[in-house]
C-alpha cells in the first residue's frame, strides 16, 4: 500500500509535467514505488503458497510483469505518452483497496510473535478443511531458531547460512540485467531498424506476446522441471542467441548493403534477438525473484532482500543508459558482452544455485546451515 502511492502521484507527475523537473520527480517515485513492489511481491507470494505450488505462483509475478510490458506497447500504439502516464495509475488504485481483502503473510505473523493470527491466516490461505498442523510447527520451530537475537549484526554475515544465500540472490540478480535484456527491450525498435527491419514498431509488439507466452510456459514447468533445469537452459540458450546477434552484425559490417546476404543477416539478427527473449523468460527472468525469496533466513531477509534488490535495480539502469551509447559504437561488441555475461550465469547456476523445488521455506533455509 505504501509503494502505490508514490506511483500515483509520480504517473500523475509525468502525465501533467511541464518541464522536465516534474518528469524527473516522477520517474523517481515511480523508482521508489517499484522498487518496493519488486522486492515484497516475490517475497508475499513464498511465504503464502503451498510448497507444490510455489514455484508457479512466484512466477506468476514475472508473468504479470510481462503482461504490462505488452500492453503498455499496445497502447503505445494508440495513445500518447501523457495518457499512457495516465492509464499507468489504474492498476495502483486497483492495488489500495485489494489490499483489504488479502491475508497478511503467516510466517511474518508467527515473526511477529502474534500466534493465533498466524494459524487463522495460514488456515484461510490452506482452506479451512485442510490440517495445517505440520506446517504450523514447521513455521514454529523456524521462528523459535532465528528469534533468540532479532538485530542482525555485520559479524552475522560470516556465518555459511547467511552469507551464501545472500550471494546467490545477489548474484543471479545481477547476472539477470547483465545479460543486457532489458537494454535490448528498451530499445528493440532500434535494434530491429538496425537490422534492416522497416516495421518495427509491430516487431517490438511481436516480441512482447513471444516474452508473454514463454513466461507463462516457465510458470506451468518451473515445479515440474525445477529452478536449476530451467536457470541452466534460459542461461545457456541467451548465450547462443546473443552469439548470433553479435556475429550477425559483425559480418554486416562486411558485406554491401544490397546484397541478399546482408537481407539474411538482419533476420539472423532479429531470429536471435526473438530467441534470447524467449530463453530469458523461460528462466532467467523469472526464477532469480522466486530463488531470492525462497533462500535467504528470515532474519536476514528485509535487509538481504532490499540489497539484492537495490543491486538490481542500480546494474538495470546501468545497462539501460550505457545500451544505447554500446549499440552506436558497437552491435556487435555489445552484445558479445552480453553473450560473456550469460556464460557467466551458467557456470553461476551450475556451482552455487541450490534445487529448492519441493522444498517447504525452513527445508531450504536449514541447508544452508
Amino acid at each position: 500500500m505504501i509503494a502505490a502511492v508514490p506511483n500515483i502521484i509520480g504517473w500523475l507527475a509525468i502525465s501533467f509535467a511541464r518541464d522536465f523537473s516534474f518528469l524527473y520527480m516522477g520517474r523517481v517515485l515511480e523508482g521508489f514505488g517499484v522498487g518496493i513492489i519488486s522486492y515484497t511481491v516475490p517475497v508475499y507470494i513464498a511465504e503464502i503458497a503451498p510448497q507444490n505450488l510455489r514455484g508457479g505462483l512466484g512466477s506468476v509475478n514475472q508473468l504479470s510483469v510481462t503482461i504490462g510490458i505488452l500492453l503498455s506497447y499496445l497502447l503505445g500504439l494508440f495513445v500518447n505518452w501523457r495518457v499512457l502516464a495516465v492509464l499507468g495509475t489504474l492498476p495502483c488504485l486497483i492495488l489500495i483497496p485489494g489490499l483489504f481483502f488479502i491475508p497478511e503473510s503467516p510466517r511474518w505473523l508467527a515473526k511477529m510473535g502474534m500466534n493465533d493470527d498466524f494459524e487463522a491466516s495460514l488456515q484461510v490461505l490452506r482452506g479451512f478443511d485442510t490440517d495445517i498442523t505440520i506446517e504450523v510447527n514447521e513455521i514454529k520451530r523456524s521462528v523459535a531458531s532465528t528469534s533468540r537475537r532479532t538485530a542482525i549484526r555485520f559479524a552475522d554475515l560470516k556465518l555459511r547460512r547467511y552469507w551464501l544465500p545472500l550471494m546467490i540472490g545477489i548474484g543471479l540478480l545481477v547476472l539477470q540485467q547483465l545479460s543486457g535484456t532489458n537494454g535490448v527491450i528498451f530499445y528493440s525498435t532500434t535494434i530491429f531498424e538496425s537490422a534492416g527491419i522497416s516495421s518495427s514498431n509491430a516487431a517490438t509488439v511481436g516480441v512482447g506476446i513471444i516474452q508473454v507466452i514463454a513466461t507463462a510456459l516457465s510458470t506451468w514447468m518451473v515445479d515440474k522441471t525445477g529452478r536449476r533445469i530451467l536457470l541452466s537452459v534460459s542461461s545457456s540458450g541467451m548465450a547462443i542467441s546473443l552469439l548470433l546477434v553479435s556475429v550477425s552484425f559483425f559480418l554486416k559490417g562486411f558485406v554491401d548493403h544490397d546484397s541478399s546476404f546482408y537481407g539474411i543477416l538482419g533476420i539472423l539478427s532479429v531470429v536471435g534477438v526473438v530467441c534470447m527473449i524467449i530463453s530469458f523468460s523461460l528462466g532467467m527472468g523469472p526464477i532469480p525473484w522466486l530463488i531470492m525469496s525462497e533462500i535467504l533466513p528470515p532474519k536476514i531477509k528485509g535487509l538481504a532482500g532490499s540489497v539484492a534488490t537495490l543491486l538490481n535495480w542500480f546494474t538495470s539502469w546501468v545497462i539501460t543508459m550505457t545500451a544505447p551509447l554500446l549499440l552506436n559504437w558497437s552491435s556487435g561488441g555489445t552484445f558479445a558482452f552480453y553473450t560473456v555475461t550469460s556464460l557467466l550465469a551458467v557456470a553461476f547456476v551450475a556451482i552455487w544455485v541450490p534445487e529448492t523445488k519441493g522444498k517447504t521455506l525452513e527445508e531450504i533455509q536449514m541447508s544452508f546451515r
